[in-house]
């Protein structure tokens, strides 16, 4: 499924951690798309998605003053 947050006023390091909360509700395979307006998270949040082990499928800029991170949650086998 997909699924969408607007994160728009929000700074680091709160952009990764309610990215963070908003992934560990979904299924493996489910996209979140997650909308930013603060630079810096675009960077920060890309990696630290990446090293939690999800899969960033792309990275929209809307208007040079709004982004668009598409996140697919991937999870570990057991």
């Amino acid at each position: 499924m997909k699924y969408e947050i607007d994160l728009q006023g929000e700074v680091c390091p709160y952009t990764f951690v309610k990215t963070k909360l908003k992934l560990e509700e979904l299924e493996n395979s489910d996209i979140l798309t997650v909308t930013f307006d603060h630079p810096p998270a675009i960077n920060n949040v890309s990696r630290s998605v990446k090293n939690e082990g999800h899969k960033v499928l792309g990275i929209d800029n809307i208007n040079n003053m709004q982004w668009k991170i598409h996140i697919k949650k991937l999870g570990k086998e057991l």
